[in-house]
């Protein structure tokens, strides 16, 4: 059985994002877990948020990243931050935050461990962010999960 791990956002220093080819989110995933979020914050009466493509494409690319390099961190296998992966993608913004995972087979199972976690749960629930950006891959037999968080300028 493989065991999960999580990590919630931490405070990063810029480097520069990779300039690499990376594969498409699911869109059903995708839609998912933008559900799955929407939901948790509508318990909370936060305002759901939306999917961005910007946003997905920054998150598919560290997922990417992840599991290219089997190993879950905020930090790119290149030096790569949160912040730098989404000024990557030109996206303009206020506020920003991610989550990370690694483990968890169904977008279902990843939002359950996201909510069982404090500084997840904070991102998920947080109502400054207002669009959600989604990514998800597969390396070493292992499902890489990121999630970004924003609200534009």
């Amino acid at each position: 059985m493989t065991r999960a791990a999580l990590l919630p956002a931490i405070a990063q220093t810029p480097a520069p994002a990779p300039k690499v080819a990376v594969a498409q989110t699911n869109d059903a995933i995708a839609q998912e877990l933008l559900r799955l979020v929407n939901v948790e914050r509508r318990r909370v009466n936060a305002a759901p948020l939306v999917l961005n493509e910007k946003l997905t494409a920054a998150a598919q690319r560290h997922a990417q990243d992840m599991a290219t390099s089997r190993r879950m961190s905020h930090t790119g296998s290149d030096g790569s931050t949160m912040r730098s992966r989404i000024d990557a993608t030109q996206y303009r913004w206020s506020t920003i935050g991610e989550n990370v995972a690694m483990g968890q087979p169904t977008p279902a199972a990843v939002m359950r461990a996201w909510m069982n976690s404090p500084g997840h749960r904070q991102n998920i629930l947080n109502p400054a962010f207002t669009e959600l950006g989604v990514g998800q891959a597969t390396g070493g037999g292992r499902i890489y999960w990121a999630q970004v968080f924003a609200r534009p300028r």
